[in-house]
């Protein structure tokens, strides 16, 4: 049962038709899916979900794809909500609670998005995509087009995680590393889709990636039987996770899946590249580009993003608000949560754990309200931040017991 009824920009909200290739309105602002939800009311319940798919194809009804042959499914979504007991006893937060997208295929929340951007550029025909990205979301885009049987091509920064241009490598994507930013990495992409015959993935250049991120809204309602957290902190690059968390929270109320107030959406950066909390503190609606972006958190580092007025809107219409931490608070926070719950976190969900005991401190948090750590990725794929913290020399463990041991 698919209701999708239209796409509609997300600035004028003028119409365009379902079913063909869009990247941005004809104003330059991305597109939203729109579907039926009151004909899907009728038809969809939560009892439904008991036997649907551990997957995020579970919430098939509201995902834009019209022919199941065309889904590309690697097992995303679904992933572990854990609670943080120990960790929040520390801090002084009761009810602290850990989303970890890190277990997604390869290794990040990226596989929703592009999962169900990839399928639907499969159904409307497309042979070869392109992206710029920062990391993560290559490295998926690289998996999702391998399985989907495309032409991948990748424009990362020079200095990107070593896992991901490995990945990407491995995936058989065209891959060409930038000396710049993302930002520098899209104007490429985009001044040679055309003449190459691309098209465009680009972090909200196209309406499906929001549409496989808002499933990490229906899971987080799902996992907590319906009843929505008071608080989700998110770490906040691109921020496509909190417009599509946003999009399906307003979703769920129309069908009538959960009642009472929506969290409060914390957008969470760096301080060496916070865009959004500058505009947020500024009281604007969008942000300045953020000269000499830098972080270790290679999924932050976005100088200035697309849909920042929907980041922002989300934000302050929850009760929200944004807030910045260092990297070194990030990485310390990273190994805390590691060591007292077992996740290793990419240093972009860490940054979340930073930000707990700020906003516990200014009164955004209450120590009792259930509050969702969003963790987009692995730990494991960002070794080169962590080494900083876990440099190997003399003095560790095998130097107390006489060297390593070799196995026969």
């Amino acid at each position: 049962m698919n209701t999708i009824s239209h796409l509609e920009c997300s600035h004028t909200g003028e119409r365009y038709a379902a079913g063909e290739l869009h990247n941005l309105s004809k104003a330059g602002f991305p597109l939203l899916v729109r579907y039926d939800l009151e004909k899907l009311r009728q038809g969809w319940s939560r009892d439904w979900i008991n036997n649907a798919p551990a997957t995020m194809w579970r919430y098939a009804p509201v995902l834009p794809v019209t022919k199941p042959p065309s889904i590309v499914s690697l097992g995303e979504g679904m992933t572990p909500m854990i609670r943080a007991k120990r960790l929040g006893e520390q801090m002084g937060a009761s009810n602290l609670w850990v989303k970890d997208d890190g277990v997604n295929p390869t290794g990040s929340f990226k596989a929703r998005g592009l999962s169900c951007a990839i399928s639907m550029a499969k159904e409307l025909g497309v042979t070869k995509v392109a992206i710029p990205s920062a990391g993560n979301a290559a490295s998926a885009l690289a998996a999702y087009a391998a399985a989907a049987g495309m032409e991948a091509h990748i424009f990362m920064p020079r200095d990107v995680p070593q896992a991901n241009f490995i990945e990407c490598k491995s995936f058989g994507a065209h891959v060409t590393l930038v000396d710049g930013l993302i930002s520098d990495c899209a104007k490429l992409v985009a001044a040679n889709a055309a003449r190459e015959g691309w098209f465009d993935i680009s972090t909200l250049k196209e309406p499906y990636r929001i549409e496989g991120k808002k499933t990490m809204g229906y899971e987080i309602a799902e996992q907590f039987h319906w009843m929505l957290p008071g608080a989700i902190l998110y770490p906040t690059g691109g921020g496509v996770g909190i417009i599509g968390m946003w999009k399906a929270f307003e979703e769920l109320e129309a069908l009538g899946w959960v009642t009472g107030k929506r969290p409060k959406m914390i957008a969470v950066q760096v301080e060496g590249c916070m865009p959004v909390v500058r505009a947020f503190q500024a009281g604007a609606e969008r942000s300045e580009f953020f000269e000499n972006a830098s972080t270790v958190a290679s999924g932050l580092r976005v100088p200035k993003p697309l849909g920042d007025f929907l980041i922002l809107r989300a934000v302050r219409e929850s009760g929200g608000t944004a807030i910045a931490v260092s990297d070194a608070e990030a990485l310390r926070a990273g190994m805390q949560l590691a060591s007292q719950e077992g996740i290793f976190a990419a240093p972009e969900g860490a940054a979340c754990v930073a930000a707990i005991p700020k906003l516990l401190a200014s009164g955004a948090l209450e120590p009792d309200e259930k509050i969702v750590i969003y963790n987009t990725g692995a730990g494991l794929k960002y070794l080169e931040a962590y080494s900083t913290r876990y440099p190997r020399e003399a003095g560790g463990e095998s130097d107390k017991l006489g060297g390593l041991v070799t196995p026969r």
